[in-house]
């Protein structure tokens, strides 16, 4: 095949470009470069897409001797990620930035120029593994659990999978692909792995929300409506956040209260008791299906609402109005905006936004 390949500067991806020429492919490289203004080095672990990123992209490509390009991609970015989950928090809701940058960047605006420029495959280095089932090309989990990363390849849709090369998704661990890439020579053998939200490379998503989006006194409030406190801007709080709440009013059993809720047109902040945060239902309008679709409108699956949790075996009904989860296990500290994902097995079925969250626990209780 003709295969590009997408090149953070990672240690994954460049191994995942080393196994394709080793595979036998035409392979060319390719750093996006997805921030005008970009920093020049990265700090330890946090941030990625940076000037020194692009340069160990080169020079892992020169290594491997494949063409490399570095492709502007930050308009593209801005749009469809930032401006995003700038968006996202003002209308209260908890976006997955990694997932949009999936959806949007790596395999849709990557996958579209490289279709048109006569590739066949767009090769990562995400550890998730492609199999051909019944119905057709089937996304699944990794060999490595620790590393599985299908949650946020969850967005990719049957047209996607048929495009995309996944070298990585039965490697047995991360330590054995660190010594593949010390044995190959590259440089990267050793780069730590980045996380946190790649446009914050500081971390302090708080202070970047407030700058970006302004900050505007408000309430807190309890589940029966009682202020128990005031905030500087509700943008900055997160269903199930504990921490800086700062409330002037305890909890009558002492207890430690958590954000439950977060209405960002009256600007207000819902606290309430751990308890409160499990969640009975899930629902959202926004799906897909990561191959074919279920046969039923109605089935038993799992379903994961983050990257690194549990899935939790479910049942889930498709219909005009959308997908609706209902959980065995009342689901933790959900909030409007992240995605769930829905598996059968190691298959990952398909993904939704969460629009709307049922509690597990009256209001009274």
């Amino acid at each position: 095949m003709r295969v590009l390949a997408a090149m953070s500067g990672g240690v994954d991806s460049a191994v995942a470009a080393a196994r394709a020429v080793e595979a036998g492919h035409d392979v060319t490289g390719v750093h996006l470069a997805l921030s005008r203004a970009g920093g020049t080095l990265r700090t330890g672990s946090r941030g990625c897409c940076t000037i020194e990123d692009a340069m160990d992209a080169r020079r892992a490509s020169d290594m491997l001797g494949i063409p490399f390009y570095v492709w502007d991609f930050s308009e593209r970015f801005r749009d469809d990620v930032i401006d995003d989950f700038i968006s996202e928090y003002q209308a209260g809701r908890t976006p997955n930035p990694c997932m949009r940058c999936n959806e949007k960047i790596k395999f849709a605006a990557l996958l579209e120029r490289a279709i048109e420029l006569g590739f066949d495959a767009v090769c990562t280095g995400h550890y998730a593994t492609l199999v051909d089932g019944e119905g057709g090309l089937e996304l699944h989990r990794a060999s490595d659990n620790a590393k599985d990363q299908s949650y946020v390849l969850g967005v990719l849709t049957a047209e996607q999978l048929a495009h995309t090369y996944f070298p990585l998704g039965e490697t047995p661990s991360k330590a054995l692909v660190r010594a593949e890439a010390a044995e190959r020579g590259l440089s990267v053998a050793q780069k730590p792995d980045s996380h946190d939200i790649c446009f914050i490379p500081d971390g302090d998503t708080r202070g970047w929300l407030a700058e970006k989006v302004g900050a505007e006194q408000g309430e807190i409030l309890d589940r029966n409506g009682e202020v128990v406190g005031s905030h500087e801007g509700a943008h900055a709080f997160t269903v199930g956040q504990r921490r800086g709440l700062k409330l002037g009013v305890p909890a009558s059993d002492g207890k430690p209260r958590f954000v439950l809720e977060v209405r960002p047109i009256s600007n207000t902040v819902v606290v309430g008791p751990k308890e409160a945060l499990a969640i009975g239902e899930i629902s959202g309008e926004r799906y897909s299906w990561a191959g074919a679709a279920p046969t039923s409108e109605s089935f038993e699956c799992h379903v994961q609402i983050r990257a690194h949790s549990e899935p939790v075996p479910a049942h889930a009904a498709v219909s005009s109005a959308g997908v609706t989860v209902v959980p065995e296990i009342p689901l933790d500290g959900v909030a409007p905006g992240q995605t769930a994902v829905l598996y059968l097995g190691t298959r990952v079925l398909g993904q939704f936004t969460i629009d709307h969250t049922v509690s597990a626990v009256p209001v009274d209780a």
